[in-house]
């Protein structure tokens, strides 16, 4: 069983970026514009994360998994998508392999996806009906999980 302590999407992250760090050393494959293209998904990553987390702030909930939710957010990047912090997530790993010539460790990236849908999504989604009910259903049947 995980501490709940080191639960949460951050330390997930950090673990797949080694392992796709420590597969692509064994055999990296270095492309012309790849660490550009690489860099560009890490910024864009980046700044899809704070602004989602910012609107969060703004909206007066929190971002921080297992707590209960306050208000449901729905506009901003969150008309696009259900969970635009995890999609950055996704996004930044993406853009780390590429840079770092980590082709190989790009399944990976799908493998992360699904992890964080299962411990912290559809959790998250089950607190959301619970605290907001119709709207959530609402607001569920019109953005994707993803994107």
């Amino acid at each position: 069983m995980i501490s709940r302590e080191v639960d949460y999407p951050p330390v997930w992250l950090a673990g797949f970026a080694m392992l796709g760090g420590a597969l692509g050393s064994v055999l990296p494959l270095h492309l012309p514009f790849a660490p550009q293209l690489g860099a560009l998904l890490v910024i864009a990553a980046l700044a899809m994360f704070v602004l989602a987390a910012l609107q969060m702030m703004q909206a007066g909930t929190t971002v921080i998994p297992h707590r209960n939710p306050t208000r449901l957010v729905t506009r901003g990047l969150f008309s696009l998508s259900r969970n635009p912090i995890y999609l950055a997530d996704a996004v930044f790993l993406t853009g780390l392999f590429i840079s770092w010539g980590a082709w190989i460790a790009l399944p990976l990236v799908p493998s992360f996806m699904r992890l964080i849908s299962r411990r912290f999504i559809e959790p998250e989604e089950a607190r959301l009906a619970r605290v907001f009910g119709e709207d959530y259903f609402r607001y569920q049947e019109a953005t994707r999980r993803w994107i």
